[in-house]
């Protein structure tokens, strides 16, 4: 159904046995569980706050990479000719590497490199350590 090397990615997992999976497994648990949402994303008792986020931060990341994925075959460059938020709103990228200033782009191109620069970041081992108790305040 969906090509890896055009939109879709694989989730970014995390490694079974380590505290950040236990916490990845409370939060599935709780966001399944219909309770109160605002319940559910609390600080649990005794976790770090930036590994509570960066956990948050991969699994929403993850959700909407697959919502992207459904939809990416339906919005093309023809279809989508700009990425805007409605009529009122056009979002242009900007990289400081070959985008150097704003540039209007197609929606998939824009949301191509999106999706490859939230990777980059969630990669990025300075801004999410996969050691636990090791996130930067950066994450915050």
């Amino acid at each position: 159904v969906f090509n890896k090397d055009k939109t879709f990615r694989p989730k970014r997992k995390f490694e079974p046995g380590t505290q950040r999976f236990e916490l990845h497994k409370r939060a599935q648990a709780s966001l399944n569980s219909g309770v109160d949402l605002k319940a559910a994303v609390q600080l649990p008792s005794g976790e770090d706050q930036n590994d509570w986020v960066a956990v948050h931060v991969v699994d929403f990341f993850n959700r909407i990479n697959l919502i992207y994925g459904t939809i990416c075959e339906f919005c093309t460059e023809s279809t989508c000719p700009v990425m805007s938020g409605g009529p009122k709103y056009e979002y242009r990228w900007q990289d400081d590497m070959k985008y150097k200033k704003p540039t209007a782009l197609p929606a998939p191109q824009y949301m191509n490199l999106l999706m490859d620069w939230i990777e980059v970041q969630i990669n990025n081992e300075d801004i999410f350590p996969t050691s636990v108790g090791k996130c930067k305040e950066k994450v915050l």
